[in-house]
Parts: C-alpha cells; sequence; structure tokens
C-alpha cells in the first residue's frame, strides 16, 4: 500500500504562465529507497517542497495515507511524518549534534522527558559516537554534519524520509557511507526514503527512479 501517492499533480508559478511540473502520478511505499532524477529545472526541488508540504500543488492531489494533504494539517504533517534533509545541512553551527537534534525535537512538539537520551540513539543510529555527538557542528567534517542532518530528521520518528541531493557535498567513499544509512533506514526501519539527486551511483542503488523531464514554457508575443 502507498504511504504517498501523486495524482495528476502538477504546479505553475507566475499566475500559471510558467509550469515546472504537470501530469505527475507516482506512488511510494514504505520498505523501499526511491531516486528522483532530472535535469536542472526539471522541478525535483519542487517536487520535494511539494511532497514535504512546504508548497502546495497548482493542479492535482498529494495523498498521504489515503488523506488529500492539503485538507490536513500541514505543520503535524511536516513535523510528524516527514523527515526532510537538506543538501546545505541546514544546521546551527555553534550548537553540538545533540543540541541540533534535540532542537529539531522542540521545533516539532515532540513530547519526551529524555530528548537528549533520543538524541544521542538517533547520533549513534548514523554511526556518530558520543565525542562527536558532544562537538560543535562547525568541528565535524561535511559527511559527519549530514549524519547530523539525517539524525535530526528521524528524531520525530517520521515514516517518510525526503533527501534533497545529500550526497552533492561528499566524497565518494563517503557518499556510499551515507547511501548504507539510507539503505538501512528503508529496509530494516521499514521507512519510505525518497533522494532528489545528480548522481548516477546513488540512482543505481534505489529500488524504484522516477525521471523528471523538463518543461519548455512558451511565452506569446506581445501585439
Amino acid at each position: 500500500m502507498s504511504i504517498l501517492k501523486l495524482e495528476n499533480m502538477g504546479y505553475s508559478y507566475d499566475g500559471g504562465r510558467t509550469k515546472v511540473l504537470s501530469g505527475v502520478n507516482y506512488e511510494f511505499e514504505k520498505g523501499k529507497l526511491y531516486a528522483i532524477v532530472g535535469k536542472s529545472g526539471a522541478g525535483k526541488t519542487t517536487l520535494l517542497s511539494l511532497l514535504s508540504g512546504l508548497t502546495k500543488p497548482s493542479e492535482g492531489k498529494i495523498w498521504h495515507e489515503d488523506k488529500d494533504i492539503s485538507k490536513i494539517d500541514r505543520f503535524k504533517y511536516r513535523s510528524r511524518y516527514v523527515g526532510v534533509i537538506f543538501q546545505s545541512f541546514n544546521l546551527l553551527p555553534n550548537l553540538t549534534a545533540t543540541e541540533n537534534v534535540v532542537l529539531s525535537m522542540d521545533v516539532a512538539g515532540y513530547k519526551e522527558s529524555k530528548k537528549k537520551e533520543t538524541a544521542n540513539s538517533m547520533l549513534a543510529k548514523v554511526d556518530l559516537d558520543e565525542t562527536k555527538a558532544k562537538r560543535r557542528v562547525l568541528k565535524l567534517s561535511g559527511g559527519e554534519q549530514q549524519r547530523v542532518a539525517i539524525a535530526r530528521a528521524l528524531s520525530y520518528h517520521p515514516d517518510i524520509i525526503l533527501a534533497d541531493e545529500p550526497t552533492g557535498n561528499l566524497d565518494v567513499e563517503t557518499q556510499n557511507e551515507v547511501m548504507e544509512i539510507f539503505k538501512k533506514l528503508a529496509y530494516e526501519e521499514d521507512k519510505c526514503v525518497i533522494i532528489v539527486t545528480h548522481s548516477p551511483s546513488v540512482a543505481e542503488s534505489a529500488d524504484f527512479v522516477y525521471q523528471l523531464t523538463t518543461i519548455k514554457n512558451t511565452t506569446p508575443n506581445k501585439k
């Protein structure tokens, strides 16, 4: 059964004159790893924003467990069901790894008395030990920061993980290590993992690859 389903979904701006996505019909299930690929301008990041509830589609629907996400509380959707991992990490550099994860739990309204312990368990899950958990983020490597970003996305136990170019700034060895984490999340923890990527090797690791095609918009000639 699909946890996310796109039904004839499209997105445009400039009052509908510039179309980015049109007629998208994708389905996503728990326990599987998906890759979204396409040339620059094809709408990959826009699609991720739509899936995360940050943006509303201009046409069609997005269903989460048979519920139209436009009809449910979008903050609740984003803070409970979806974990987002950004290419630029979006961490607070002067906080420790643990503090970044705890802050995410606070923002999401996660009710638990032992948030620090939960944060450290999330960091351990992505192979960051207690010493690195106590280290300020600016003192961590790029690969370690990406792991903190993944742990933060996991902190409120969402079923859906959305990642925007999560390996774009990493060397090949670290990329492979990060991809192993995503595979474990899908196959061992039954999460739906959706990755936007330019990397052919990342796409090859996915169970399903969805290819977005750039839409050619034409501007009417002024008379």
